[in-house]
């Protein structure tokens, strides 16, 4: 075989392969939007549904098993592991259903291993590692991923896709940071959640204070002077009834 032949069908061969890897990324979108437009309502999760028929939340997860995304394509990227660690967060529920939360499963976050992207690993370090650690000036993270707690921003009924991340990413920040009952203001004082507290770096990067960071997001802006406190996180599962 010539040169340039050989050449040729080595570039058909790789375009072929990331056309496969598109078209992968691409049905996983579709899929999961309609699983979360199915089994989410509310900002809550119909997990009973869920165990009763498994089948449509397994082979998602099988999909999800190899399809490869790269932090050069930050948009798919975040996307593919922002969907994946709600719907693995769904998945070990339902493993464990019936369940009142998330922490009465020793390891839940930190030591179940879940098979996605070509690789094991754990709900901890979706967030931690491969979200977090990559894009660390992205702290609207924390209102996308939900732990399966009603102290979490609601889960939504639709997909994180690349072409509308932005505006999801904004939108789920906003509607968590307008909520009275998640930012919860009283005169000079402004309760915070918990998420705050243990994520502090995140939202207090160049020099700015959590009030700055939420008033960002705000239409009703707090005082600047404000007394910031932490209330108790709330893990009773965000189950619909």
């Amino acid at each position: 075989m010539k040169k340039s032949r050989k050449i040729s069908v080595v570039i058909a061969a790789l375009l072929l392969f990331n056309f496969g890897f598109a078209q992968d990324t691409k049905d996983f979108f579709a899929k999961a939007d309609t699983f979360f437009n199915t089994y989410v309502k509310n900002g809550r999760v119909a997990y009973k549904d869920i165990k009763v028929n498994p089948a449509t939340l397994n082979e998602l997860l099988d999909l999800a098993k190899n399809i490869q995304v790269s932090a050069d394509d930050p948009k798919t990227y975040q996307a593919f592991w922002i969907n994946g660690y709600n719907l693995f967060v769904i998945k070990g529920i339902v493993d464990n259903y019936p369940i009142k939360s998330p922490l009465d499963k020793a390891g839940f976050f930190d030591k179940t291993r879940y098979e996605i992207g070509g690789k094991k690993t754990t709900l901890n370090d979706i967030e931690n590692k491969l979200l977090r650690a990559k894009f660390p000036k992205e702290a609207r993270f924390h209102f996308v991923l939900v732990c399966a707690g009603l102290g979490c921003p609601p889960i939504i009924n639709s997909a994180y896709v690349p072409e509308k991340l932005e505006v999801q990413l904004q939108k789920q920040t906003e509607l968590s940071l307008n909520n009275p009952k998640f930012i919860r203001v009283s005169g000079k004082k402004v309760g915070l959640s918990q998420i705050f507290e243990w994520y502090k770096g995140d939202f207090t990067q160049n020099g700015k204070s959590l009030v700055d960071f939420v008033n960002d997001f705000r239409q009703e802006k707090i005082e600047t002077n404000a007394k910031v406190g932490y209330y108790p996180y709330d893990w009773n599962l965000n189950e619909s009834k």
